[in-house]
């Protein structure tokens, strides 16, 4: 995906640092990501829910707010109100673009952050918080040593997550007073609230008192044994994946006409791991698949091969043939099944022309229900007339150019 950075001013006027994730077709929508406490834009969790987003079509826009990553203005002096702060000016920058954000999207802190956010982003059509805390206070646990020097001197250096961090009696005030149930209750746009129950850093219960304090339609998924920082590949793309589902319900992915000829639109297979072979697989944007090959081949084994779509392709349209022309004949029947195998043959196994090989496509149909010889004989005649059979029985032709692109910087 390509991935545009970017600064804007926040909210004090200093220039914060952004990456704008893209989709590689048309931006059907946009989306605003909030990270974690002293944490940057580019936390694998970030990077990978923004890729899936943009891989169906929402542009993401992640950034480091005042003080922290490459943002500039002093960590000192921003506190919970200036992140949300920074998150109206992000989602102005993007309506200056003509890209307002419909979705925010919030990790820890920068998900309580979202919540209060929200009322000052007025196209925004659905939330998701990841690990939140309803008490944005919650995160005085990180410094409770330090709290009474920061009472009594206004301020003192601790150390988070091996960097030091100044900490200032301002922020502790402002994350205490920061009560988030009246503008959950208010929030007015569809909420998904993602939490681990076994989060040692902000428990379980934080997520059941956001998901009660907010009004249908709500979404409560568990991300299972994820940690807090959703740092394990799996973890964050299996929430990266319910993020994208779950906005497509509320969000208007409708995609531009698709090009003369392809009636489907356009099928985009995008890498997924560099360093793997997993790919993403999206059509339009309600359609995402992965693909990958087994573990004994260098994959992963996290979707089907190649060929195990292109079998896919065969045994589903000519399951879905055989019904439509029972259907028309007024044929009944409880189901059918199809079993596809795929392999490599010798082209004189089958035809006689020299020893190329060839590729052999078994296919084996179960019919469930009562039908006489005559019409048993007349659907697997059918089978071979489905439109993926045709084509994999006569020669295709592939037409491909290659486009060269550059990063944006």
């Amino acid at each position: 995906m390509p991935t545009e950075a970017i600064t804007f001013p926040g909210h004090s006027g200093d220039t914060l640092a952004a990456r704008l994730d893209l989709p590689n077709g048309p931006v059907l929508a946009t989306a605003l990501f909030a990270h974690c406490f002293t944490c940057s834009k580019d936390i694998p969790a970030a990077r990978r829910i923004a890729g899936r987003l943009a891989a169906m079509g929402i542009a993401v826009l992640r950034f480091d707010f005042t003080g922290l990553g490459h943002s500039d203005g002093e960590f000192a002096n921003t506190s919970f109100s200036s992140n949300v702060a920074d998150l109206i000016a992000a989602a102005q920058y993007l309506a200056g673009r003509d890209m307002a954000p419909a979705l925010l999207v919030g990790h820890s802190l920068g998900g309580a952050a979202v919540l209060r956010a929200r009322a000052g982003i007025p196209t925004i059509k659905g939330v998701v918080t990841l690990g939140a805390p309803f008490d944005p206070g919650h995160v005085s646990h990180h410094f409770d040593a330090a709290l009474p020097e920061i009472r009594a001197k206004g301020q003192a250096e601790v150390c988070l997550g091996g960097r030091p961090f100044v900490i200032t009696r301002d922020f502790v005030e402002d994350i205490s007073a920061a009560a988030l149930a009246p503008v959950i209750a208010e929030l007015n746009a569809a909420l998904l609230v993602m939490h681990a129950p076994r989060d040692d850093t902000v428990s379980i219960d934080n997520a059941a008192d956001i998901f009660t304090a907010a009004k249908h339609p709500k979404s409560f998924v568990t991300l299972d044994n994820a940690d807090h920082l959703i740092s394990r590949s799996e973890d964050s793309e299996y929430a990266a994946e319910l993020i994208a589902t779950w906005a497509g319900r509320y969000i208007d992915l409708t995609p531009p006409a698709p090009p003369p000829g392809a009636p489907e639109g356009v099928l985009r297979v995008t890498e997924a791991d560099p360093e793997g072979f997993l790919q993403d697989i999206q059509s339009g944007p309600h359609h995402h698949a992965y693909a990958d090959e087994p573990l004994a081949y260098g994959g992963t084994n996290r979707g089907m091969s190649p060929y195990g779509f292109v079998s896919a392709g065969l045994g589903a349209c000519t399951s879905m043939t055989i019904r439509m022309y029972a259907r028309r004949k007024g044929w009944q029947f409880d189901s059918v099944s199809v079993d596809v195998c795929h392999d490599k043959v010798h082209a004189q196994d089958a035809l006689p022309s020299g020893p190329a090989k060839i590729d052999q496509f078994i296919r084996v149909i179960r019919i469930c229900g009562t039908l006489d010889a005559e019409q048993r004989a007349k659907l697997l005649e059918i089978a071979d007339k489905c439109p993926v059979h045709r084509t994999l029985a006569h020669s295709s032709k592939v037409t491909t150019t290659l486009k060269e692109e550059h990063p944006m910087m």
